[in-house]
């Protein structure tokens, strides 16, 4: 091999090392993407004090589901009491809610009165499941569906029970923590929704990331 010839192929593995060491023979970990995250959860602001709603519950639980001045609650809080279901929004949650360590019950009929129907409503076949269903093209809140259900909800109350003394109301959507006030959260497709109410020993140690939907029918 000629002088020339030598210096080339050594100038060639001087250059190709680093890229060589950076295929596996490193010391360093191997930088890897994160896959590609969810949706991010969207807030909206806050609903506000649901004290004078009509027929507001700020009781411990269990909650009915408090029909009973529904139509005037629709009224103040500028939701259409419906004759049918609406299609033009059409999607649905699943809300868990626990409040000192036990999980509260969701009642069915949520939203239903005897001749019109809520946008924001349960039915009896899951009433744990959130059903969003609107004539027209627009989004709602968590704070809109408590609201409806007449069950007093904020940054810190849920019913009667309040944050203080190392008790605290915390959120997760989808598996992940939603610091603030809950009534902000936008509601979306497919959202598992968690609340509790505690301390941080009476918190849910699984929180669920998901909901099968399609077992659902949804």
């Amino acid at each position: 091999m000629s002088p020339r010839l030598r210096t080339a192929v050594a100038l060639a593995i001087i250059l190709l090392a680093p890229s060589l060491a950076s295929c596996g023979d490193s010391d360093e970990p191997a930088t890897q993407t994160s896959p590609a995250s969810s949706a991010e959860v969207q807030l909206t602001t806050a609903f506000g004090s649901m004290d004078k709603l009509p027929g507001v519950l700020r009781s411990p639980p269990p909650w009915s589901a408090n029909r009973e001045q529904l139509q005037a609650r629709l009224r103040a809080i500028g939701l259409p009491a419906l004759t049918a279901e609406g299609q033009v929004v059409h999607i649905h949650q699943h809300l868990d809610v626990f409040v000192d360590g036990e999980q509260v019950e969701i009642p069915a009929n949520i939203g239903i009165g005897r001749v019109f129907i809520s946008p924001l409503h349960t039915h009896e076949d899951v009433p744990s499941i959130i059903h969003v269903e609107s004539p027209t093209e627009t989004s709602f809140s968590l704070g809109q569906f408590f609201a409806v259900w007449g069950v007093r909800l904020d940054a810190r109350c849920i019913g009667s029970t309040c944050i203080g003394d190392g008790r605290q109301l915390r959120m997760w959507v989808d598996g992940k923590a939603v610091s603030g006030d809950p009534t902000r959260l936008v509601l979306a497709e497919h959202q598992q929704i968690v609340l509790a109410y505690g301390t941080s020993a009476q918190m849910p140690e699984d929180v669920p990331s998901s909901y099968d939907f399609e077992a659902a029918g949804l």
